[in-house]
């Protein structure tokens, strides 16, 4: 079924055409390069991996209940409509949920593909233009699953966030080679990484589970690309300069801070744009999720080098400030960890099962003879 029959409201042109800007850059610089970002890149090479394959698309999904939500993450929980609402309403609201968080997951895993293009484009440095074809490839693959997740397993689709839009807008459209890394790298995939981390650890649901756990193994080695391409360069920049990717930081921020509330979904749901703002924003559940959606991006923001005031009091106004000092690269490692973990659980237990029938066989062999 074609997927624009599959969104749950209109989403408008069935393309978004961005006007790209800025130079494409040749290097005749063809020696070793930078030690770390090759490693990086060998890296990159060595993890790639099939969807189709490494995930279990065998596993049954309940779309009425696909990420196991509790009451108590949606934002209508203990309200007036919550009262009125049926067991099979409150599993069509989870449904609408998930398909609208894992819409923006797709719709920017197709914006972090578009602006890895963009950084091979336009970077300076082979060894970087290098390890962008390795993420290109990666974040295809990533759009490709989420994209069959919500085609198979929920059967229906959100358009695009405003704010989202907007800021993927922002970035392609800047002609400075380095604004793709810091708005895709430090802040869409860094916020990306927060929201998938924390579905990773809270689901109980196998399929959702093992596709968070496996894109962020691959979005692990992203943002640390994003850190040592963007540290390296911004040490060269003037202030002012550095001021003004602030100041490109703090409005995407923002607007990031403003994307994940899911007000479209009540609006599906009858519900006034106004009112569901309010419930939106009165959720305990929903303002912890938007602070631990910085987890990722403020230590990362501060490890390249912009940490000017106003930077700092927008972070202190959002009550994230804390968070630059998390320790990003043990966040990393534990990326990995988990997905290794869940390949090493997963394969273990299918070579049970293979041993299992061995035995069955040869006992039914022995019992005919």
């Amino acid at each position: 079924m074609p997927t624009y029959d599959l969104y749950a409201m209109d989403s408008g042109d069935p393309h978004w055409q961005v006007p790209a800007t800025g130079a494409a850059r040749f290097s005749w610089e063809y020696d070793d390069g930078r030690d770390r970002l090759l490693a990086l890149y060998q890296k990159g090479k060595d993890k790639q991996w099939d969807g189709q394959k490494r995930i279990d698309w065998d596993l049954e999904v309940d779309p009425n209940d696909p990420l196991g939500t509790p009451d108590e993450a949606m934002s209508l929980y203990g309200t007036k409509h919550w009262a009125r609402m049926t067991d099979n309403d409150r599993g069509e609201l989870r449904k609408h949920y998930a398909s609208w968080q894992f819409s923006q997951f797709l719709h920017g895993e197709q914006g972090a593909m578009i602006c890895a293009a963009r950084i091979v484009e336009s970077v300076p440095d082979l060894d970087a233009k290098f390890y962008s074809a390795t993420q290109t490839m990666d974040e295809a693959r990533h759009a490709e699953i989420y994209g069959r997740f919500l085609h198979e397993k929920i059967g229906m689709l959100y358009p695009i966030n405003d704010n989202l839009q907007s800021l993927l807008g922002d970035t392609l459209r800047d002609s400075r080679w380095d604004m793709p890394y810091l708005g895709m790298q430090v802040l869409i995939e860094g916020l990306a990484l927060a929201a998938f981390g924390m579905i990773r650890d809270t689901t109980d649901k196998p399929l959702p589970k093992q596709i968070l756990a496996y894109v962020m193994q691959d979005e692990a080695r992203h943002v640390a690309f994003g850190r040592m391409a963007l540290r390296d360069y911004y040490k060269q920049l003037t202030d002012a300069e550095l001021r003004e990717r602030e100041e490109f930081v703090i409005e995407g921020c923002y607007l990031m801070r403003d994307r994940l509330r899911g007000v479209e979904v009540l609006e599906n749901f009858g519900i006034p744009t106004a009112e569901a703002e309010e419930y939106s924003e009165q959720s305990e559940f929903l303002a912890l999720f938007r602070q631990l959606l910085f987890s990722r991006i403020v230590p990362c923001v501060k490890d390249i080098g912009l940490w000017g005031k106003r930077l700092q009091q927008a972070y202190a106004d959002m009550g994230v400030f804390e968070m630059g000092d998390s320790n990003l690269d043990l966040l990393m490692a534990q990326d990995e960890e988990i997905a290794e973990r869940l390949d090493a659980e997963r394969f273990a237990a299918e070579e049970l099962e293979r041993v299992a029938e061995v035995e069955e066989a040869i006992e039914a062999g022995v019992a005919e003879a």
